[in-house]
């Protein structure tokens, strides 16, 4: 359990925040002893989500040579708000795996929000307010599945099984309560610019340069607090190369996504009547560029679970029940408390996907369901959260999800006809599979070394 525990407030390295890996800071602040650490802990088996970055690197690497349109702007801005509800679901669904326990009715559970929204606003209530409402009753909904897992012990594999198939049933309930024949749309502006409207630009910079700032104060607080308390602290050149690192991907994405990416760029000519005579004047070129209003929701969301998960108590006492939840409740920690808390988490996020998802479909707000948690699930496991309990960061889900967006949308572009879809299924369940494959492997060597 100390393990779990130490883990989970480490400062830890690269991989903390690129690819998920933990890892302890030796005690030595050379870089080669740094180094030297970080490789033997992946040689033991604690990769992280070493394995989906090199994933999502050879992905971008192989679809732009084999797909020319692979890398325009239009495709790379389409790729984030693709991935966008997938990843908001992932995140919610590490929590529950962190104890080795599984929500098979969080997609489901997403239609229910993206639905209720969708039928308030038509009832004229104000977004925010639906909003809220969507998310109490995901939130009741986790409540349930934790209370039957505590208390009941029926095991979350069945009861979140019954759930996903009666969810469906009161999905159908809610929209047919509208009187819309099925085809319930998102009546606010607002929440439909969340996957189809940017940013300004100049707020696009201002985000990645806060993002930066705020990084590296965060980076320099951990450091500080360690040598308070007399610990071990990585090398400068190491945080510095950290802050480097995440200002040139922070910088680099608003760079591209702020380019403009309309089709008519170029602008043309028209023929008005001036003074009784009809000219020809040049118009301008639209501009379609900025960063999606998503990308703030998500990075708000990771920073605020990967704050709760990392450097408070109540992450830690996760980590432990989900490394052992004997060891955890003689060390007085509650277990039940803990259990049930994760579920809420977990379909309350559902419910903020539902709405995200919504907004991307606009017509169809009630669309989440069975594909959409299956594609979560495998986001979180392909970034490295363990299905066996104990192991996995927030930041799984972005680099999870990521990998499962880069399939889908280069496939869909690489193999045209009637197999398209089918070959989509098939490469991402291969990809899922090698997940939990090298999660396995990883787990019982580092087992037999003792870093586990």
């Amino acid at each position: 359990m100390s393990t779990n525990l130490e883990k989970s407030s480490d400062t830890g390295t690269l991989a903390d925040e690129l690819s998920g890996a933990a890892v302890t800071v030796p005690s030595g602040n050379a870089v080669g002893d740094y180094l030297r650490h970080y490789w033997q802990r992946i040689r033991g088996g604690d990769m992280g989500s070493l394995p989906a970055v090199a994933a999502l690197v050879v992905l971008f690497l192989v679809f732009s040579i084999v797909e020319n349109g692979f890398l325009s702007k239009a495709n790379f801005a389409s790729l984030i708000t693709q991935a966008a509800p997938g990843i908001l679901l992932a995140m919610g669904l590490v929590f529950v795996l962190l104890l080795g326990e599984i929500d098979l009715s969080a997609g489901t559970a997403s239609g229910v929000g993206g639905a209720i929204v969708a039928v308030l606003l038509l009832k004229n209530w104000p977004w925010p307010l639906a909003v809220l409402v969507a998310l109490v009753v995901g939130a009741l909904i986790g409540l349930g599945i934790g209370w039957m897992r505590t208390f009941l012990r029926v095991p979350s594999f069945v009861s979140t099984l019954a759930l996903f198939l009666g969810l469906q049933g009161v999905v159908q309930i809610v929209v047919n309560s509208a009187n819309t024949q099925g085809n319930l749309s998102l009546q606010s502006d607002a929440l439909v610019a969340l996957e189809n409207s940017n940013m300004p630009v100049w707020l696009g910079w201002l985000m990645a340069a806060l993002l930066v700032v705020g990084y590296a104060v965060q980076k320099l607080l951990a450091v500080a607090a360690r040598r308070k308390r007399s610990l071990p602290t990585e090398p400068v050149a190491v945080t510095a190369a950290k802050v480097l690192a995440i200002a040139v991907l922070a910088f680099g994405f608003t760079f591209v996504l702020n380019l403009n990416r309309s089709p008519n760029s170029a602008g043309g000519t028209k023929i008005v009547e001036q003074n009784g005579k009809l000219v020809t004047v040049k118009t301008g070129g639209e501009f379609l560029g900025g960063v999606p209003w998503v990308v703030p929701v998500i990075l708000v969301l990771v920073v605020v679970l990967g704050f709760v998960l990392n450097r408070t108590r109540y992450g830690r006492h996760i980590y432990a029940v989900g490394g052992s939840d004997e060891a955890a409740r003689r060390a007085g920690i509650r277990v039940n408390a803990v259990r049930i808390s994760v579920f809420v988490i977990c379909s309350t996020m559902a419910v903020v996907s539902g709405v995200v998802l919504a907004s991307q479909t606009a017509v169809n707000a009630a669309q989440g369901a069975g594909n959409t948690l299956l594609l979560a699930v495998g986001a979180a496991v392909v970034g490295g959260t363990s299905l066996f309990g104990g192991k996995g960061k927030i930041t799984d889900a972005v680099v999870g999800g990521a990998v499962v967006a880069v399939i889908i949308n280069g496939m869909a572009d690489l193999l045209q006809g009637k197999n398209n879809s089918a070959w989509q299924w098939i490469v991402t369940g291969l990809v899922l599979l090698l997940a939990a494959t090298v999660d396995a492997v990883s787990r019982r060597r580092a087992g037999s070394t003792g870093l586990g």
